[in-house]
């Protein structure tokens, strides 16, 4: 029996727990951690045959892993892909992404919402070697389909976005890109297969932070590609090789283990989030909140198809204020207020973590440059964690109650 043949029937929940490689001779029931940087091979001839890709089995460390397997096993299994590439970070994922299918002279056409390393990456970086790019709406397909060139390679787009919580109709931005035959990615971080399943609406890639939700409490640095068997093999895997974004085992391990609480996790968090975007909603010191969940979001409907009925975990709110220095000091008096949550940029912990994405993962832009993204100086993003629901409020209100 194959290894995907084992989880085959096996519903989400399980396949969480369960999809990874085989025991070793010792009948571990927790999925074990090899740390090791080589392999022992039983014959000359097999290490042979196993660098040369004509025999399985670990070679070296940089190459593969058996608790880097495990994780790229049971991620892949959550995606609904034939396999997965486990990766230093979620920016690596990307670069190994861009390398794999890319070469000078092709375009990448991307969402302007995307977070703004990845912007930095596709539109400066990779432009030093030739690599063309375009950024688009997020949400508007017209804008799309008007920026395809003969030479697009790839369509590349997160939903919900950060820090507003965008939402991309995914189904039709996979078709506008194999009419024009390209490949779609999507960055499911956000949503993660918990609540969303891209392939299932026609993504090519998807690409996770393990970093975030995956890990699920702020301990690790990952990240992943779930693809086809023959892109995995044939496009990443020489990346890989000689490019060395190399998923540490330990790293791969505790992600592995975060993944076994990830459904919980994000239906609980989800939960949470809802009732405190619906509570900030009705605050008299607060301008707009951004949340799929709730019904004045402009995607709503859209995000309730794709997110399994769900909003996620993160949400964003602009505080009231007669322009843009009083916006800034108002939500620093709201975050400088609060003593439970953490003022951290990080997201996708069980502990609650607020941000002031102005002066933070935004700050290197213009003013003018951040309010036509909307990212104004009186927006706070707030990825909620495990906490009671109400004390979470509590600790905002000590802020905006006193604005």
């Amino acid at each position: 029996m194959n290894e995907h043949s084992r989880f085959d029937d096996l519903h989400i929940e399980t396949l969480a727990v369960r999809a990874a490689v085989e025991r070793s001779q010792y009948g571990e029931n927790s999925e074990a951690l090899y740390l090791t940087s080589g392999y022992v091979q039983p014959t000359a001839a097999a290490a042979a045959a196993r660098f040369a890709g004509d025999e399985e089995g670990y070679t070296y460390g940089r190459y593969g892993n058996p608790t880097v397997s495990s994780m790229e096993m049971r991620l892949a299994a959550l995606e609904g892909t034939e396999a997965a590439m486990g990766t230093a970070s979620g920016m690596s994922a990307i670069l190994m992404m861009c390398l794999g299918l890319l070469k000078a002279g092709d375009h990448v056409l991307c969402s302007r919402s995307m977070f703004g390393s990845t912007i930095k990456l596709i539109g400066s970086d990779l432009a030093k070697f030739g690599v063309e790019s375009s950024f688009v709406s997020q949400t508007d397909l017209s804008e799309w389909q008007a920026a395809i060139r003969p030479n697009t390679r790839l369509l590349f787009a997160e939903t919900p976005t950060n820090p507003l919580t965008e939402v991309c109709d995914i189904q039709a931005l996979a078709d506008l890109a194999h009419n024009a035959g390209a490949l779609f990615a999507l960055d499911n971080c956000f949503a993660t297969p918990a609540l969303q399943r891209p392939v299932a609406m026609g993504a090519d890639i998807i690409m996770h932070s393990g970093t975030k939700y995956l890990d699920g409490q702020g301990r690790v640095m990952a990240g992943a590609l779930c693809a086809p068997q023959q892109m995995i093999t044939e496009k990443f895997l020489p990346v890989l090789k000689s490019g060395g974004m190399t998923l540490a085992p330990f790293n791969a391990w505790v992600v592995l283990k975060g993944l076994e609480t990830l459904d919980l996790r994000m239906r609980a968090q989800s939960a949470r989030a809802q009732i405190l975007a619906e509570w900030l909603e009705k605050h008299p010191s607060v301008a707009r909140v951004h949340y799929p969940g709730l019904a004045s979001h402009p995607q709503h409907h859209l995000a309730m198809r794709q997110m399994s009925g769900l909003g996620g975990a993160v949400l964003s709110f602009h505080v009231k204020a007669d322009g843009p220095e009083q916006a800034r000091q108002r939500a620093f008096h709201v975050m400088d207020q609060m003593q439970v949550l953490s003022l951290s940029t990080n997201l996708g912990d069980t502990k609650t973590l607020v941000a002031h994405p102005a002066s933070t993962s935004h700050g290197r832009l213009t003013e003018a440059q951040r309010q036509a993204a909307g990212i104004g100086q009186g927006l706070i993003r707030v990825a909620v964690g495990l906490e009671y629901p109400q004390d979470i409020q509590k600790d905002l209100s000590r802020g905006l109650d006193t604005l």
